[in-house]
């Protein structure tokens, strides 16, 4: 009987045991106790915010108190202060499609689950007219912060999370500076979307990239560690054709360099001539 007891009483410890976030959002100027300790067995209102205003900044250790005075125990902070913002009545829905729409063309295979985005403070409304702007790399994480212009010029900034599952592709050896990219030598390893330093290769890039640099087995295979392959070799023999009207002239010459799809490079002809080209294909090009 006295082990059940000891049992109730640690699940009940754990049940309250809570780390304070530095803002919470709230839906109302009344700031109640299930907005910060979402599993407590009742609700009460803990706070208000001053009518006119939409946000309360409070010392932490003054919460702490508070929630002790309603039995919750074993509370954790890093904050000196925590600040309680009223939930803003705007319509978020085009900004989640914006995120979504920038995030499904970085990454073809995403599977994003949930988009939650919150402005930094409270917002009454939004106009009918804005641009959203995400950082330039904002899509190597899963989290950041936007913001929209509106047609008189002002910014309101957003900050968002993303929940979403992605594919990614792993070295499965050691890969060598020059070697082709296939599904021999690459993992494919399913992950939830956190934080790249770099943009993952896809699907769709298997067996079109080559490696750039030295990869370590086990490696994420990235766009910065690799390079669209050659489809012409220096050495290569390869067929060079000009086209004017109904003029057609091909002929037969050797790479002096590799060639990626439409580099310019340096050919020569049987006579030692040396033109250059563009890459059209394998082993072929084209003048200009």
């Amino acid at each position: 009987m006295l082990s059940k007891i000891v049992f109730l009483l640690f699940i009940s410890v754990e049940l309250f045991s809570i780390t304070l976030k530095d803002t919470y959002y709230v839906n109302s100027n009344h700031i109640k106790l299930l907005d910060i300790v979402p599993n407590a067995s009742y609700d009460v209102t803990l706070y208000k915010i001053d009518d006119g205003r939409y946000t309360k900044r409070i010392k932490t250790k003054y919460v702490i108190n508070m929630l002790k005075s309603h039995d919750i125990s074993n509370i954790e902070s890093s904050s000196r202060y925590i600040k309680f913002i009223k939930k803003s009545p705007i319509d978020i829905k085009p900004i989640k499609l914006k995120i979504k729409q920038k995030y499904i063309q970085m990454y073809p295979d995403i599977k994003i689950n949930s988009i939650s985005i919150l402005p930094r403070g409270y917002v009454k409304s939004l106009s009918d007219s804005y641009e959203v702007h995400l950082s330039k790399k904002s899509y190597l994480s899963n989290k950041g912060t936007l913001s929209i212009k509106t047609t008189n010029h002002k910014k309101i900034f957003f900050d968002y999370l993303i929940d979403a599952d992605l594919t990614i592709f792993l070295s499965k050896s050691i890969l060598k500076k020059g070697e082709k990219l296939s599904f021999l030598n690459t993992l494919k390893k399913d992950i939830k979307f956190i934080k790249f330093r770099a943009l993952p290769i896809n699907k769709n890039q298997i067996n079109t990239r080559q490696i750039k640099r030295k990869i370590k087995e086990n490696s994420i295979i990235t766009f910065k560690n690799t390079e669209l392959l050659n489809v012409i070799n220096k050495g290569d023999n390869v067929n060079v054709f000009f086209r004017d009207g109904n003029i057609n002239i091909s002929f037969y010459a050797k790479a002096l360099k590799n060639g990626k799809l439409n580099d310019i490079i340096t050919v020569q002809k049987s006579d030692g001539r040396k033109i250059r080209a563009r890459v059209v294909g394998k082993n072929r090009l084209e003048m200009r």
